[in-house]
């Protein structure tokens, strides 16, 4: 009888890189001085590399078949699997989620006084039962909403889960688009926008003065980042909720431009005349751990 098959997606610490070579001289030597820049990557990596052993032994005991990836932005294809585990922070699941449909995925928060695991549903301690129950389907679990982007009419992403930002490719340029609404269209000059789905919204979107979203919503919120304004001009797309079946879309006035999805690891080139539309997508992502009080913890 096959044993069930779980993709394991493990982040490679700065730590790793840097002592297998691919960090540069001058952190391996800040890294010999201990410089409180760097001075933190070690207890990171130990505590990473704890929580992934954990993970793999567990599994083991738990009669799967396990596929260990190295690098949170390794892809693999998903489908013959019963269950993604995202061995890292925030980051290594929303590089994971990318190359997921609808398997389910959880995400194990391998170093909490490092990194950030909101959408984490599991740590070291209780690991085994966190397994446990994601395999035989007890675990608590929520559908989040992602976006999907369009650019010049062809899909690009139909998985973005927390936001996209859309500006200059230079962040000390100013950002010249057209942004449009339904039948509101408005010429902006700012430091460019973030938009997202709901799960995102208590990041960058919160950051920049957005609202947070429930959990379970199928909105879009857009926020403009430093727009400004001219004596006398009012800006009226600045701070958007778009509600499911509406798109926004945003017309380049830049000879240089990107847009970044999930951050900075995928990006979209973006040149003069360009149109980028932001929509819901049709591929909901399903997250294990947790549930809709998870928000308001959040809050």
């Amino acid at each position: 009888m096959s044993r069930v098959r779980v993709i394991v997606v493990a982040k490679r610490s700065l730590y790793a890189r840097s002592l297998e070579g691919e960090g540069d001289a001058r952190a391996q030597r800040l890294l010999e001085r201990n410089d409180p820049s760097v001075s933190k990557w070690r207890g990171a990596h130990d505590e990473h590399m704890k929580t992934l052993d954990a993970v793999v032994n567990d599994l083991e005991t738990l009669g799967t078949e396990a596929l260990i990836l190295k690098g949170a932005h390794a892809a693999f294809d998903p489908n013959d699997a019963a269950l993604v585990v995202a061995v890292g922070g925030d980051g290594t699941l929303l590089a994971a989620s990318h190359n997921i449909v609808d398997v389910p995925i959880l995400g194990v928060n391998s170093s909490p006084r490092h990194s950030v695991g909101f959408f984490c549903g599991a740590r070291r301690s209780g690991l085994r039962r966190s397994l446990a129950s994601a395999l035989d389907g007890t675990i608590s679990k929520i559908q989040l909403a992602r976006m999907c982007v369009r650019h010049n009419g062809h899909v690009r992403s139909r998985r973005v889960l927390n936001e996209a930002l859309y500006c200059h490719r230079s962040p000390a340029a100013t950002s010249h688009y057209i942004l449009q609404h339904e039948r509101k269209r408005e010429v902006q000059r700012s430091s460019g926008f973030w938009v997202g789905p709901a799960a995102g919204s208590t990041a960058a979107q919160r950051s920049a003065g957005g609202s947070v979203l429930p959990l379970t919503s199928k909105k879009l919120q857009l926020v403009v980042r430093e727009p400004y304004t001219a004596a006398g001009e009012n800006l009226h797309l600045t701070r958007l909720v778009v509600p499911a079946g509406k798109s926004i879309s945003v017309r380049s006035k830049m000879q240089s431009a990107g847009v970044y999805l999930d951050g900075p690891y995928l990006q979209i080139g973006v040149r003069l005349g360009d149109v980028t539309t932001f929509e819901l997508s049709d591929q909901p992502l399903t997250v294990l751990g947790l549930d809709r009080g998870t928000r308001a913890a959040f809050r």
